[in-house]
């Protein structure tokens, strides 16, 4: 019978009904403190995401030209990842080698998403100040 009363003991002493424990005295002795620290650091991400929101709106009105084949192919990529035009050198233009053509078309195109990715990582870069979250955690 006696480790029955100290388990009786121990569930009403434990906080459950308010004697100094988790419910009754926890929340408004150091409950205001923490609060108000984690509403500062609420306001502080909200901020970071709306400025984050603005410069990623920037990124995506900028475009990139990049070249292929010593200027044969050129290419512009805006910061939505969209291919916004396509110059082909009509001397590059063999129909005995579609190939050639389609690689200087390929190797133009990937090397202007290359160019945006590295311009949106460093922009965002700048206002995590290099915390090393993951993409998208904010």
């Amino acid at each position: 019978m006696g480790k029955g009363m100290k388990a009786g003991r121990k569930k009403s002493g434990g906080g459950f009904s308010g004697g100094g424990g988790y419910v009754g005295g926890g929340g408004k002795s150091g409950g205001g403190k923490a609060g108000g620290g984690q509403a500062a650091q609420m306001r502080q991400i909200q901020a970071m995401q709306a400025e984050m929101a603005k410069v990623q709106e920037e990124l995506e009105e900028k475009e990139v030209e990049t070249t292929a084949g010593g200027g044969a192919v050129a290419v512009k990529v805006n910061g939505k990842k969209e291919l916004v035009s396509i110059t082909i050198d009509p001397d590059v233009m063999d129909k005995d080698d579609p190939e050639m053509l389609q690689d200087l078309i390929l190797v133009a195109i990937n090397e202007g998403l290359r160019q945006i990715d590295e311009m949106s990582q460093s922009e965002m870069a700048k206002l995590t100040g290099g915390l090393g979250l993951p993409e998208g955690i904010l």
